[in-house]
């Protein structure tokens, strides 16, 4: 895509916009984060953000907000304005109707139903629009929902804590607390920001874990928990276990095992693939629903099983500074690993963030360009 030319103002004015986009992280869903700004005669003059799915887009929320008469402004917005009626009128509509004469947008709609029918409509109404300033930025923010609404299947982060070493617990299955207080915080806001989240049934056994988010401002915000179980092996009593949880068998599952999970949680019965679950069947079906952005918390079976089988996009890896060893102790990333160093699992895009004494790793999962 070729940048048009842009003044320092453009920048500045989108950059705002971005900044207001973040203020909708964990409660857009299944819409994208979108952020606007109102400019006229060089000052802003409205903003606002998607707060919530059905909720206002950014752009009528900015023209609610505007202060003044509006029309003749230039607006700046984070994502190619809605061009259809859906749970909303189209933001283009009231784009048009307000008088705007400029609209600059950082990145166009990934739907391809949807892809530059915006632009198309506002420029045939005479608006000049200016695309592809910080494109990057907007690709990067709303990454799970760009790679959904095209495969229509979650976009999937595999998320462990872990000593130098690679292990996620002791020999005797202790693992409480690998990490410091900084990097269990970032953790629960990868929580927030997720549909739902996954782990094997080893997980449950071993911690007992509920699964929550745990964040502040964020108390009535629960995605969902799902536990990959395909022989039907949860406690009943299990802190996970609730109405709203689903509970992944097979149909090889001992039927009364499955009849009582059912009186306790949700159960997906999904085809077996090589005695476990069959991946890519779940996901499909977890993308219909839909789940967005789905969060991958081990352990280190579950994980190999989406990073091994090509089905994560992201991996978010914490270490602290300490050493457990053992060989039996568990690992972050177990399963039979890659047959030769051709089959290697590439990361790009690498991020460190240091947590106190801890380290983040974020990366995406695939060959470098």
């Amino acid at each position: 895509m070729k940048i048009p030319k842009t003044s320092t103002g453009d920048r500045k004015f989108l950059e705002l916009a971005f900044r207001l986009a973040r203020r909708g992280y964990g409660r857009t869903s299944p819409n994208p984060m979108v952020g606007a700004v109102l400019v006229k005669n060089g000052r802003v003059i409205g903003q606002g953000w998607h707060h919530r799915a059905g909720a206002p887009h950014a752009e009528i929320e900015a023209l609610r907000a505007a202060r003044g008469n509006v029309e003749g402004a230039t607006l700046f917005v984070t994502l190619e304005p809605c061009c259809t009626h859906g749970r909303t009128p189209p933001c283009t509509a009231a784009i048009i109707n307000a008088g705007i004469k400029r609209v600059v947008v950082a990145a166009s709609d990934p739907n391809p139903s949807h892809h530059g029918k915006g632009f198309k409509i506002l420029k045939k109404a005479g608006i000049t629009v200016s695309t592809g300033l910080l494109a990057e930025r907007e690709q990067e923010l709303n990454e799970a929902f760009r790679h959904w609404i095209v495969q229509r299947t979650p976009f999937v982060t595999v998320k462990a804590a872990m000593s130098l070493d690679g292990k996620i617990a002791t020999r005797s299955g202790e693992s409480k607390w690998i990490t410091g207080p900084k990097a269990r915080d970032y953790g629960m806001n990868l929580r927030v920001g997720a549909d739902a989240i996954l782990v094997g049934v080893k997980t449950i056994i071993a911690d007992d874990p509920q699964l929550t988010t745990r964040k502040k401002g964020f108390e009535d915000k629960a995605p969902r928990r799902i536990v990959l179980d395909p022989t039907a092996r949860i406690p009943l009593d299990a802190k996970v276990i609730a109405p709203s949880t689903t509970i992944v068998v097979t149909a090889g599952a001992p039927v009364r095992r499955v009849k009582a999970l059912r009186q306790r949680a949700q159960v997906l019965v999904a085809p077996n693939r090589n005695g476990g679950i069959d991946l890519r069947w779940l996901l499909k079906n977890l993308g219909r629903e839909p789940i967005i952005h789905l969060l991958v918390e081990g352990g280190g079976e579950t994980n190999a099983s989406f990073l091994l089988q090509g089905l994560a996009q992201r991996v978010a890896f914490f270490y602290a500074p300490i050493v457990i060893g053992g060989r039996t102790a568990p690992k972050g990333v177990a399963g039979d690993g890659v047959p030769d160093m051709a089959s290697r699992i590439l990361l790009r895009d690498i991020q460190w963030r240091q947590l106190e004494p801890d380290l983040l790793l974020t990366g995406r999962v695939g060959a470098a360009a």
